[in-house]
């Protein structure tokens, strides 16, 4: 089997990610190959094809965009057949063209065949997810804002998702509920005020001797002078319009970090460059990345 740890070489995963990526992916590849073959396996490459029949396939990209994804490729073909070889023309996050061969793959014909649809799935998904990242990190080069993902990824997908951004040049926000206390209009409404609610979140956290950062959800200017004035780790402005932010980021005064959130996207994100803020957290980017045009054609 492929070794995780040992394909993405990169120091900005810590081994609690890692660890939880390997395991999506492992999981998904079962799943996905479970639909494909059920208990009956690829009834045409059966018919057609004996197992002594050896051949070459190149994946061949479609379109312009960020490649990522190559290791689960991987992945995919050592649990079908562990005699394919899959080797990589590009590396993760590389930019890449039309007509570009990504990967070529050595092996039983009927081998890749089986994998195909699953490789590209994956391969898809995950450079689209990547791709569609760094077009908005692209809007705001040069400026000190941090693109951000949130949890609006598609179940049974987290780690690979937010791998996905990172890949294309975003930050991770946090992974799930577990991670940071992000205090939100719910929570706000059922602990009575703002500072009630942070003071019940840092009892929590230091009765459970938990360090975790703290982040508030805020609707309105009164609402960024509490946050500030309880020296929360981050203050977000949901839904605020330009002379809002503009004010909020003069009242913090970079006393603590600014997050812009809702309604964000490649057509608006221009007018955000001297906000002022910090980050700009965008769902689109997990729920709404358009799948890289992949195809695989054996030669």
């Amino acid at each position: 089997m492929i070794e995780l740890q040992k394909e993405i070489k990169s120091d900005a995963f810590n081994k609690f990610f890692l660890d939880r990526l390997e395991l999506e992916i492992n999981q998904l590849i079962q799943v996905s190959l479970k639909e494909d073959l059920d208990e009956i396996g690829d009834v045409t490459s059966d018919a057609i094809l004996t197992k002594e029949k050896q051949g070459t396939a190149n994946i061949i990209a479609k379109q312009s965009g960020i490649f990522s994804g190559g290791f689960v490729v991987k992945m995919v073909y050592s649990y079908i057949d562990q005699s394919v070889n899959v080797k990589l023309n590009v590396v993760e996050g590389d930019l890449i063209n039309n007509k570009q061969q990504v990967i070529e793959i050595q092996g039983p014909v009927k081998s890749i065949l089986i994998g195909e649809r699953t490789a590209l799935n994956f391969l898809a998904r995950i450079s689209g997810v990547a791709t569609l990242t760094h077009q908005f990190v692209e809007k705001l080069k040069g400026s000190k804002i941090s693109i951000l993902d949130t949890r609006k990824t598609h179940p049974g997908w987290r780690y690979l998702d937010k791998y996905s951004v990172f890949i294309g040049g975003g930050k991770n926000h946090r992974i799930g509920l577990f991670d940071m206390v992000l205090i939100k209009e719910n929570h706000i409404a059922v602990a009575g005020n703002i500072e009630n609610a942070v003071k019940l979140c840092r009892d929590y956290l230091r009765s459970k001797k938990l360090d975790l950062k703290i982040e508030v959800e805020t609707k309105n200017l009164e609402e960024v002078k509490q946050a500030l004035a309880l020296k929360v780790d981050r203050i977000m402005l949901d839904n605020m319009n330009m002379e809002q932010i503009k004010q909020a980021a003069d009242i913090v005064n970079g006393n603590t970090e600014l997050e812009i959130s809702g309604g964000v996207n490649l057509e608006t994100i221009d007018q955000y460059y001297d906000s002022g803020v910090d980050f700009i957290s965008v769902g689109q980017l997990t729920h709404s990345a358009k799948a890289f045009d992949y195809s695989l054609l054996l030669s």
